[in-house]
């Protein structure tokens, strides 16, 4: 299969990535950095979320270089909307100083046709990923039927406001206040 598309130039070489790979959101001298606050608002390690900035910034080099339109996986996606709240820093100086053009996100409008037209398109996102950059990390960059069809189901809470239990756990804690129960009325 061919890849969706191809460079002269290895993507190391390319001097938009080696912009990228030297860009940070934000003022340098922030009490919390990007990458400290896309750890605490999505309950990850500050390694996962220094390894999902990394990841974003090469999906920014697909948006830039593909000859599609990309889609990101959902980690890539949490670090993108954070950027976006950095309105100056994201339009001012990635767009307009690094990607040299905007990059608008554009959510999409539901139905049959547009959770096909995105499958297809994430499934190009990480053949082109592959194509730049190798092999993609699976736990950032599941594939694209988890992404779209699988992950979707899932629901962000705070576990501050819920009880998160793991099913096997609840279904043994119900099968051992079953067997308690039905012990207690033969006593």
């Amino acid at each position: 299969m061919n890849a969706p598309f191809a460079s002269s130039l290895p993507v190391t070489a390319s001097p938009l990535w080696q912009m990228l790979s030297a860009y940070e959101v934000g003022p340098v001298d922030a009490n919390l950095s990007f990458t400290q606050r896309l750890a605490r608002e999505n309950g990850w390690s500050a390694a996962h979320a220094e390894r999902v900035f990394e990841e974003y910034r090469r999906f920014l080099y697909l948006a830039a270089t593909a000859p599609h339109a990309v889609t990101p996986s959902d980690a890539v996606d949490q670090a993108w909307h954070l950027h976006l709240t950095y309105t100056r820093d994201y339009w001012d100086r990635l767009c307009a100083d690094v990607l040299g053009r905007a990059l608008h996100h554009g959510p999409t409008k539901g139905g049959r046709a547009e959770g096909e037209r995105f499958f297809e398109q994430y499934a190009l996102t990480l053949r082109s990923y592959e194509a730049a950059f190798g092999p993609a990390p699976e736990d950032i960059w599941p594939d694209a039927r988890r992404r779209l069809r699988v992950d979707p189901q899932a629901r962000r809470v705070h576990p501050r406001e819920v009880l998160i239990i793991p099913r096997r756990a609840a279904w043994l804690a119900l099968l051992l206040i079953i067997v308690g129960l039905m012990l207690w009325r033969l006593l």
